[in-house]
């Protein structure tokens, strides 16, 4: 489903663009865009799912450190 941001009465255009580029920001919409713009090498698929589970190790510990 496609992230929507629904323009209230009376908000300025550019705080809703601005909504609506956090939401995309946050469901990680634009990184995916740019992988898949360019071919990735297994090398750089494999670098780029390791940070990303690091990443979420350390979320995880972070948060919950039981």
């Amino acid at each position: 489903m496609m992230p929507e941001v629904i323009v209230r009465k009376g908000e300025p255009v550019d705080r809703a663009l601005k909504r609506l580029k956090n939401k995309l920001d946050s469901e990680g919409i634009l990184e995916e865009v740019r992988r898949l713009r360019a071919f990735e090498t297994p090398s750089q698929k494999h670098r780029r799912k390791a940070k990303a589970n690091a990443k979420r190790a350390r979320m995880k510990f972070r948060f919950h450190p039981s």
